[in-house]
């Protein structure tokens, strides 16, 4: 992530911030996922097709947005799910992600 001057941003100072009930906002935040995945047409238990999608642009503006805005909502994802370990708290897994145990 780089800021307005071009400079690159370390991932650790970028925080999440005023996310009071995780649960809520993690359930917004799935929703979303859930729905730009749908219109990617990802299925978020299949790894690959989720790199896929997200590493490679879309020929159409509106289906590259729809890669971005997923990309978009994962990358808030893993940032409030670093957040709540920081508090010594656990997320719940993404509806409908793969298992990597």
């Amino acid at each position: 992530m780089r800021d307005d001057d071009g400079e690159k941003w370390p991932l650790d100072a970028i925080t999440v911030s005023g996310f009071e009930h995780y649960e809520a906002e993690l359930a917004a935040l799935d929703h979303e996922i859930v729905h730009w995945a749908a219109v990617c047409g990802v299925d978020l238990t299949d790894r690959a097709a989720i790199n896929a999608c997200l590493e490679t642009p879309h020929e159409t503006w509106a289906a590259d947005k729809a890669r971005q805005s997923l990309r978009g909502l994962l990358f808030l994802r893993m940032k409030l799910e670093t957040e709540m370990l920081r508090e010594g708290r656990v997320a719940p897994p993404l509806i409908g992600s793969p298992s990597f145990e």
